[in-house]
């Protein structure tokens, strides 16, 4: 696929179609066997995409350690070659563990917005030395085009979220203004106690009080 006709594809998508294309693209691109898509939400890395069971022990198992190419990819702005997970000197434990579940060949590369990380491009072979530098510019030029519409997508995202919780705090605030003969600025007040006193989120403290029509115990 022509790097121009995934970036026109990848305009408009939905956040998940988004991963979908950008994951089945850089297989396809490096003839990978297998592969995933980390993204870092809320400061922590997670799976959000893969394409096999055995990537998403991969990742537990860089998860477990603390410790793997792909999180190193995100943490030091760099992309990283494993020749052979049976003799590579780098991350020792969790390369003993892929190498037994089949795991020879890795390329990690990071996912980077003007923002910061968004997370890391995994790419997995069952074969030793499956991937070059040439690979590895290939799956950078894929990446730098599926950041800027995963980070595009993330925006919208968040943006809708805001929409949807200011929305809610208004049908909560509108149900205690009817209740109790309250102002705005007094049920916002109301909203607010509750969020703070209870450790809640005021988004969720509102969406309590419109779905059971009470205030959190």
């Amino acid at each position: 696929m022509e790097f121009a006709e995934l970036a026109e594809r990848l305009q408009g998508s939905d956040f998940e179609l988004t991963l979908t294309e950008v994951l089945n693209a850089a297989m396809t691109a490096v003839n990978a066997d297998m592969g995933g898509v980390m993204l870092v939400r809320k400061g922590k890395a997670e799976s959000a995409a893969v394409s096999d069971d055995l990537v998403t022990r991969a990742d537990e198992l860089q998860y477990e350690a603390g410790d793997g190419p792909c999180l190193e990819a995100i943490d030091e702005r760099d992309t990283f070659i494993i020749e052979d997970t049976l003799t590579e000197t780098r991350w020792p434990h969790w390369c003993a563990a892929v190498a037994e579940i089949g795991i020879r060949s890795v390329l990690s590369i990071r996912l980077q917005s003007s923002s910061g990380a968004l997370g890391a491009l995994n790419l997995y072979a069952t074969e030793p030395g499956r991937y070059s530098r040439d690979d590895a510019v290939v799956g950078t030029i894929l990446a730098t085009h599926a950041s800027v519409a995963l980070a595009a997508d993330k925006e919208r995202a968040e943006l809708k979220r805001a929409i949807d919780g200011r929305h809610m705090i208004g049908m909560a605030q509108g149900i205690l203004m009817e209740r109790f003969k309250l102002d705005t600025d007094q049920a916002f007040a109301v909203l607010r106690r509750y969020s703070q006193d209870r450790n809640v989120k005021l988004r969720d403290v509102a969406m309590t009080l419109v779905d059971s029509r009470s205030l959190p115990n």
